[in-house]
């Protein structure tokens, strides 16, 4: 019973932070409905761990908590794989940015030297 006091007390102490961090904007919203959606089955079956102990037993596993295991690992090498390409398609448009900065600034030198030219050539 402590243990389901505790678990159920945690997921709701993260949705409250989730909630916070999304109304501050320091969450975006794609990555708050995720947490929000796990923590939508989180809750309930901190709740009542029993339906989890059904739902291992339908799937074949040994019990509930070999499959919470499980399931969160495959959750967390998802979200690695995800952040993963957020990082990628990041850095991709990082690189993007600096060579139109730089080409720019290129322009910009090529720009004030001719007009620098300009100038002296009128004196």
């Amino acid at each position: 019973m402590k243990l389901t006091l505790v678990t159920g007390l945690t997921g709701l102490i993260l949705l409250g932070t989730i909630v916070e961090l999304l109304r501050r904007r320091q969450l975006r919203e794609k990555y708050g409905m995720l947490w929000l959606g796990v923590l939508v089955i989180i809750i309930p079956l901190s709740l009542f761990p029993r339906l989890l102990d059904n739902v291992a037993e339908l799937l074949g596993v040994a019990s509930g908590v070999s499959l919470v295991l499980f399931l969160g690992i495959v959750f967390l090498l998802l979200v690695c794989v995800h952040l993963s390409w957020e990082v990628s398609a990041l850095e991709e448009e990082t690189r993007t940015l600096a060579e139109d900065f730089a080409l720019l600034r290129a322009e910009i030198d090529a720009d004030r030297a001719a007009r620098d030219e300009l100038v002296s050539t009128d004196d």
